[in-house]
């Protein structure tokens, strides 16, 4: 992703989210600075426009970044935190999410983060358990899960069984 992705990024977005669970600009051109390695978009090819995108970042296992809070990348990392994954309506069913999600595995692994976690919002814990992840049940809530509304779950996999294709 690059800086001037920001007003498409912001599109797609509020064609995913209500309007609580938006981020500022301000907010999202930070994240982008603050991890460009792992925050990544996808472009359809009909226009070539932004269609969706993951904002991820080296992180420690239990940590969760607030909704609307700045990332906090740690030292000595072992987790990749993926903070937020959306494809615009217009390109559902294309895989787009599971290609940036494995796309984020593959440069976890090689930066030798045992771990990916991530906070699932709006009923996608299918997709996440479809891509590995299990609600982790040891990790009591903490109040950054509890700045998302409805029923957010804090869920995490392991990447040492991830084989990339």
């Amino acid at each position: 992703m690059r800086d001037d992705d920001l007003d498409a990024v912001l599109a797609v977005q509020a064609q995913c989210y209500p309007a609580p669970m938006q981020e500022a600009a301000a907010v999202v051109l930070a994240r982008l600075r603050a991890a460009r390695p792992t925050t990544l978009v996808a472009c359809d090819g009909a226009h070539g426009a932004v269609c969706a995108y993951v904002f991820a970042y080296p992180s420690r296992l239990g940590r969760v970044t607030a909704l609307d809070a700045p990332f906090a990348p740690q030292p000595q990392p072992d987790t990749l935190y993926i903070h937020d994954l959306a494809v615009a309506p217009r390109a559902h069913g294309a895989g787009l999410g599971r290609r940036l999600v494995r796309r984020l595995f593959a440069l976890a692994r090689d930066a030798g983060l045992a771990h990916s976690a991530l906070v699932s919002v709006q009923d996608t814990r299918r997709f996440w358990e479809g891509m590995g992840y299990e609600v982790d049940a040891q990790r009591p809530p903490c109040a950054a899960l509890a700045s998302y509304p409805g029923d957010a779950l804090y869920m995490r996999r392991l990447l040492s069984d991830y084989q990339s294709r």
